[in-house]
């Protein structure tokens, strides 16, 4: 008897399902961007349709909300970060200039052709191989604006763009290679791990940048546990450098303040330097300065001469003896520098050697000096006390206290 006359009912056919799958993919490439990924939450076996569709219509819809217009690259990002793996149609949107993908997989199609007017592409937390990686790169001929943070991927990646000016990397740095860079000039590394084997180690982290103008590097996360090699100075100077910026760096410990001053010492015209120090609360250093590297530090510079550095600012500065050496490095060695900033959190009370120390030397050049977060402990008055003496084109000090204890400052520079 037939299932009807028996009082069952079959489910009714799946009649989208059963069309032709070219027709299918001709449907779907006349709706908007929003639309189809709609469309892929009507069932399982339409959950991955959209990866396959050649075309898509972008328009107002894809951004557009109840308030305002956005950008549209603020509009589909949400969108971009529900996939898993990114969808091939989106791969044929050869007009996009700015690009920016955060936790999804991407494998290319054979029919990829690149985005040839992309000028800025963002990846974060993406899963991706390295022939994949650089196959992307190498579509891209006017990228000129490139951020990777914490890429999925444990081989080596060769960079080639020969149109790339900005480059920011978190990761394991080993794991990067500037291959064709001809006009990279600023450059932000956040490496989480530093293995500096040999001298080809520390060497290759500036190669192949010649037109290296402005770099920046972050200490928070980096782990040098298996460092073995920190160069004195480098075998090529990094003559084109004129701001350097250091972050979540602790000069107490050895390592940072190899590193420190290795780029210092390689690079003939800064014209601005930046350190900020990472506090440690209990002192407690992975591997401390010697006494022996703090007393060396003037001698290691006395070949060196810098002309046109301008502006140094320290944040966070303990005024202990290793950075007090370079501070006086850094005055002594740049006799055009003309602005001097930084924020204290000195620890000693008892620096009565500090005025001694600067007793040989002036600071003819230096017409404003800048102080944060005064305490009034005895290092931060005697410094204080040797910038008004030692500079006689000084034309303005500011001094902002930490606990309103600017009265006593005044009181004991005035001296």
């Amino acid at each position: 008897m037939p299932p009807d006359e028996q009082g069952l009912s079959l489910p009714s056919p799946d009649r989208l399902s059963n069309l032709n799958i070219y027709l299918i993919d001709d449907i779907l490439s006349r709706l908007s961007f929003r639309d189809v990924v709609r469309v892929s939450t009507l069932s399982k076996d339409w959950q991955y349709i959209c990866w396959r569709i050649p075309h898509v219509k972008f328009d107002q819809t894809v951004w557009k909300t109840p308030e305002d217009l956005m950008s549209p690259t603020i509009g589909f990002i949400p969108i971009l970060e529900s996939f898993l793996r990114l969808p091939n149609f989106f791969l044929n949107c050869s007009a996009l200039r700015h690009l920016y993908l955060k936790e999804c997989e991407i494998q290319l199609p054979c029919f990829f052709k690149g985005f040839n007017k992309l000028i800025r592409l963002i990846l974060k937390s993406v899963t991706l191989s390295s022939d994949t990686f650089e196959s992307l790169i190498s579509n891209f001929p006017l990228l000129e604006d490139l951020v990777l943070k914490d890429i999925d991927n444990l081989y080596p990646m060769s960079i080639n763009a020969p149109k790339l000016r900005s480059f920011i990397f978190r990761g394991d740095i080993q794991l990067k290679h500037l291959e064709n860079v001809p006009v990279l000039s600023n450059v932000l590394y956040a490496p989480r791990e530093l293995v500096l084997q040999d001298e080809d180690d520390f060497v290759n982290i500036f190669s192949s940048i010649p037109a290296l103008e402005c770099f920046s590097w972050d200490f928070f996360e980096v782990n040098n546990g298996s460092t073995e090699v920190i160069l004195t100075r480098l075998p090529l100077a990094l003559n084109c450098l004129k701001r350097l910026f250091m972050s979540w760096i602790t000069l107490g410990e050895f390592f940072d303040l190899s590193f420190a001053l290795c780029i210092i010492r390689s690079s003939p015209n800064l014209e601005e330097i930046g350190i900020k120090e990472c506090i440690l609360s209990d002192g407690d250093y992975f591997e401390s300065v010697p006494q022996e590297v703090v007393d060396e530090i003037p001698a290691s510079f006395l070949d060196i001469r810098f002309n046109h550095l301008r502006t140094v600012k320290f944040y966070d500065v303990l005024l202990e003896e290793v950075e007090m050496q370079l501070i006086k490095i850094l005055l002594a060695k740049y006799p055009a520098l003309v602005k001097m900033n930084y924020l204290e959190h000195a620890r000693r009370e008892a620096v009565d050697d500090i005025p001694e120390s600067f007793s040989d030397m002036t600071f003819n050049h230096l017409r404003t000096v800048n102080i944060y977060d005064v305490t009034g402990v005895a290092a931060e008055m005697q410094l204080t006390k040797v910038f008004l003496d030692k500079s006689p084109t000084l034309v303005r000090m500011i001094a902002k206290p930490l606990k309103r204890k600017i009265k006593n400052l005044l009181k004991y520079s005035l001296r």
